[in-house]
């Protein structure tokens, strides 16, 4: 039978079939004097197995191995790696649906999800927290509190999985606190008094302050400050951090950091 013929019993494309031969993983047949190749039951056995075993999701070098008579691997030991790959992946689309079904639920109970949406169940808890306390205060939400929905997603997502010790210690001691939440809303109305104010305005000393009062004592253990007179320069993500802020916000960060290293003995 010629190629088309082959493909068509099998189920798979001529294209597919010129591949495997390319590759070294279906022998190719030598052509007749009419310039025909002429495949046999054994070709068309041989590629249904092929076919067979892609589906199951093996990679073609895989497949070349188990079809091999000396493979270094036998059929039981490639299905078996197969097998807990596919476990992993099971196992981690079972946590994106969870985290997803997460979403769908604070959608269903908040009317919406956040501008910063996903982020973890603990830092989502944080947010309705915030969007609570901002509805006890007068007027429209400080900006500095999107700034710092903002900040606290970008801190989370630069950290799954390295040292995150502070970030937890500071998402606990928000929760922990009844009046936190208030704290750090009395710090967002101060810090955007300064959005228009010189670096020298003493109400930045107040703002600097007020931060420092607002950091829970546990978050503050697990913090590693700047030494000193490196607090405003560095790296290039503090550059671009304190650059984000007016001067006389950046002044109250700067002086906050200078409180806290005081505070921490």
């Amino acid at each position: 039978m010629r190629i088309g013929e082959l493909a068509g019993i099998v189920g798979v494309t001529t294209r597919a079939v010129r591949h495997y031969h390319r590759t070294g993983l279906l022998p190719e047949p030598p052509r007749q004097l009419n310039g025909y190749r002429a495949y046999s039951l054994r070709d068309a056995i041989e590629l249904a197995r092929i076919r067979r075993l892609t589906e199951l999701g093996l990679t073609l070098g895989e497949v070349k191995d188990a079809l091999a008579d000396d493979a270094g691997k036998d059929l039981v030991e490639i299905l078996t790696e197969l097998d807990a790959d596919l476990a992993r992946q099971e196992e981690a689309i079972r946590q994106r649906r969870a985290r997803l079904a997460r979403l769908f639920e604070q959608a269903e109970r908040t009317g919406r999800l956040p501008d910063e949406a996903p982020v973890s169940p603990e830092l989502a808890a944080v947010f309705d927290d915030m969007a609570r306390a901002s509805e006890l205060v007068p007027g429209p939400e400080p900006a500095m509190a999107a700034k710092e929905r903002q900040l606290l997603a970008l801190l989370e997502t630069g950290t799954p999985g390295g040292d995150r010790g502070w970030f937890d210690a500071l998402m606990h001691g928000l929760r922990a606190d009844p009046a936190a939440m208030r704290r750090a809303y009395a710090v967002y109305a101060r810090m955007d008094e300064l959005a228009e104010a010189a670096e020298d305005d003493p109400r930045v000393e107040r703002a600097a302050r007020s931060i420092v009062d607002s950091i829970p004592d546990e978050a503050l253990r697990a913090i590693t400050l700047p030494d000193d007179g490196d607090a405003g320069e560095g790296t290039g993500f503090t550059d671009a951090f304190f650059a984000d802020f007016a001067p006389a916000q950046a002044a109250a960060v700067l002086r906050a950091i200078e409180l806290l290293k005081e505070r921490a003995g």
